[in-house]
């Protein structure tokens, strides 16, 4: 199989990132930033990014997961401490997060430390999901091999019953981590491959420094 990709070319000529235009810190310019996006332009899961973890085999491994909060001190998202990507991170919590967001021309790059978020926000933010996914979190021993679907679903019927007209109980293996950023980069596409670059690092006084990259 053989397929030739090397006339695929667009021209990005939409926006521009120039460092007049910027905060001092990444993360107000990140809320602009998806703000637009979000208010703007057309795209589905605006909060969803790309997350890249070191497994325990040694091998990078990227997947896509969902951003539900972001503040000063960094991005949160949930999932199953125990999965593949919640030992890895238990393991090397040094992480990538990136979002690209097509229709606007735009991506981000963020380097951080992944650390578990406190039990009374994970608890908080399990009991404001729907039942259908809460029952989800108990049935998924997420990234372990199952025999069939049909096993999943057995089990989820099991669990309605079991839980009808009750509270159901966020499983300890299930909650949020929060991502603190140490370098950000915003990438806005530009026309002749000349796209804009700005990176921001964290020196060792917590201040932010700014630079713009070759593209």
């Amino acid at each position: 199989m053989e397929k030739d990709l090397s006339n695929y070319r667009k021209s990005y000529e939409k926006q521009e990132l120039i460092e007049d235009n910027i905060s001092d810190n990444p993360m107000e310019l990140f809320q602009k930033w998806f703000h637009e996006v979000d208010t703007h332009f057309d795209i589905d899961e605006a909060n969803a990014m790309t997350i890249s973890t070191i497994g325990l085999d040694g091998y990078p491994k990227s997947r896509v997961v969902l951003l539900k909060k972001f503040t000063y001190e960094g991005f949160v998202f949930y999932t199953n401490y125990e999965s593949e990507k919640g030992k890895a991170i238990a393991a090397n919590p040094n992480v990538c997060l990136s979002f690209f967001w097509h229709a606007a021309e735009r991506q981000i790059i963020i380097k951080g430390k992944a650390e578990k978020i406190s039990e009374n926000m994970s608890d908080g933010y399990f009991e404001s999901r729907p039942r259908g996914s809460q029952l989800g979190a108990l049935v998924s021993h997420q990234s372990e091999v199952v025999e069939n679907r049909l096993q999943l679903e057995d089990e989820l019927k099991r669990l309605e019953a079991k839980y009808e007209g009750k509270e159901i109980p966020r499983p300890k293996y299930w909650g949020g981590f929060i991502v603190k950023p140490v370098e950000m980069e915003f990438w806005q596409g530009r026309p002749n491959r000349l796209h804009d670059r700005i990176r921001y690092t964290l020196d060792k006084e917590y201040n932010w420094l700014i630079d713009r990259l070759s593209p």
